[in-house]
C-alpha cells in the first residue's frame, strides 16, 4: 500500500490546471492497482488536484490539516465547496497541533506528511520557497531526507 504525499503551489492559473491534472493522473496511474493512499493538506491548487487523481484512481485520501483555523482563516469561499467536498471524502483527518495557520504550520503539517509517506510529488516550479514552509522548502527537506520525490511541472505550467 504505498503512500504518496503532495506539496505543490496553491495559485496555479486556471489555464494550466487541465495540465497539471492530466500529469498527475499519468504519474499516479502507475499506482492504480496497489491501493494508494494519498496524504494532503487540501490547500487550493496542487494539493486539491492531487487529491481528487488519488480518488478517482481509486485510492484512499488522508488529510492533514495544518491548524485549528484553517477552514475558516485559509480556505476562501469561492473554494470552500471543493475542501469540504474532498475533506468529507478523506478516509483520516489529522489536525495538527497548531491554533493558527501560519508559515510554522504549514512546515509543521509538510513535516508530518513527510514522516507518514513512502514518497512525495511536487507541482513545483523549481523555485525558492517564498516564505518558510513553502514548496521549495518541502522538497529541499524530502531531498535532504533521502525521500524520493517526484516533481510534476509540464510545459505550459504557471502561476498566477
Amino acid at each position: 500500500m504505498p503512500r504518496i504525499g503532495i506539496t505543490g503551489h496553491s495559485n496555479l492559473s486556471a489555464a494550466c490546471v487541465p495540465l497539471v491534472r492530466k500529469a498527475l493522473e499519468s504519474e499516479l496511474s502507475a499506482y492504480r492497482e496497489q491501493e494508494l493512499v494519498g496524504v494532503s493538506c487540501l490547500a487550493r491548487g496542487a494539493d486539491q488536484l492531487f487529491a481528487h487523481v488519488v480518488l478517482s484512481l481509486g485510492g484512499s485520501l488522508e488529510a492533514v490539516l495544518p491548524a485549528a483555523d484553517y477552514r475558516e482563516r485559509k480556505v476562501k469561499p469561492d473554494n470552500a465547496a471543493e475542501f469540504d467536498e474532498l475533506i468529507s471524502k478523506a478516509a483520516k483527518v489529522h489536525t495538527m497541533p497548531f491554533a493558527e495557520s501560519n508559515r510554522d504550520a504549514y512546515m509543521g503539517a509538510s513535516e508530518h506528511i513527510l514522516g507518514s509517506v513512502d514518497a512525495m510529488f511536487a507541482v513545483w516550479d523549481g523555485q525558492p520557497a517564498d516564505g518558510r514552509g513553502g514548496t521549495g522548502d518541502v522538497v529541499q527537506t524530502a531531498r535532504e531526507l533521502g525521500m524520493p520525490i517526484t516533481v510534476v511541472w509540464p510545459d505550459g505550467a504557471e502561476r498566477e
